[in-house]
């Protein structure tokens, strides 16, 4: 029993960060219907001045977020107005491949600033747990997984509690009329792929001290991420925060009880069996082609 309530706790917290992450992934489809593939890349850098912060500044990784975020929004934002703007209504191959250029340039300049070796953040509670009832819980795992949950629920609030939120939720849902009521979708646009990067930039601090990473790490945590979107339903921020916990779940329970090289390959066919049966995702709803290409 206390393996099991062990490995409950840690596959929710783990679940928690990976919907910090996958929540800019969705949200971005979710207004822009862009699918982002650079989004694993943008977490990865955010990894990377995380370390830096940490290794040269000497600042604790978790608490530089506050200053990975607001950095990695400014990057998202001039990555919209740049790159992602001018192609915004092309058809969504087209962006897909943007996207997947954009990321392989970042993996390049990553390259070429970090180098290509493998780099951890070790802080000082890094080896060290907390003791519940003869439950082992890591404290980075613990801080970071707090901290996910944290930005989630501010994240919640600027969505349902905002001008802004109401903003973006109108032009995900009707951009002509949210344009015909005064709303300037192009402006909305920019501040969500800014956002959405940004929710991503939040979660490279926290899996970067929870995962070793290198530039090429983007391509593991894009094909997670999307696994997650698409199992709770693209567009859908609700969605991916079950499908991330469902994701995180998995990955532990499948570690504890059948072995640590099962983690990886169980999840997806856990998605494979879920889209079988509801392809739209478990909240996600059907959307008709000439709508999403529009």
């Amino acid at each position: 029993m206390t393996v099991f309530l062990q490995s409950l706790v840690l596959g929710l917290l783990l679940g928690g960060v990976y919907a910090l992450a996958a929540s800019g992934l969705t949200l971005i489809f979710g207004v822009m219907k862009v699918i982002n593939i650079a989004h694993g890349a943008f977490l990865v850098l955010a990894s990377f001045i995380t370390y830096t912060l940490w290794d040269v500044v000497g600042i604790d990784p978790l608490l530089a977020i506050v200053i990975t975020t607001p950095l990695v929004f400014a990057i998202g934002w001039a990555t919209y107005k740049v790159v992602v703007s001018p192609i915004r209504s092309a058809p969504m191959a087209s962006t897909v491949l943007l996207t997947f250029g954009l990321a392989l340039v970042l993996e390049g300049a990553m390259g070429e600033i970090w180098g290509n070796n493998s780099t951890a953040i070790r802080p000082s509670y890094a080896d060290e747990s907390f003791t519940i009832g003869g439950i082992f819980l890591p404290k980075a795992q613990v801080f970071g997984g707090l901290i996910a949950v944290a930005v989630l629920v501010v994240l919640w609030i600027v969505l349902t509690r905002t001008w802004l939120g109401r903003a973006i939720r109108a032009a995900a849902s009707n951009p002509s009329s949210a344009q015909l009521v005064g709303i300037r979708t192009a402006s909305v646009a920019a501040l969500v792929f800014a956002i959405g990067i940004a929710a991503a930039g939040a979660g490279g601090a926290i899996t970067g001290v929870l995962y070793p990473f290198v530039p090429g790490s983007h391509y593991q945590w894009i094909a997670r991420l999307l696994a997650i979107v698409v199992l709770g339903g693209l567009g859908s921020l609700n969605g991916a925060v079950l499908g991330a916990i469902l994701f995180g779940l998995a990955e532990v329970f499948t570690s504890t009880y059948v072995s640590p090289s099962w983690a990886t390959a169980v999840p997806y066919a856990i998605v494979f069996a879920v889209l079988l049966i509801r392809p739209q995702g478990l909240l996600g709803t059907r959307l008709r082609e000439d709508a999403v290409a529009a």
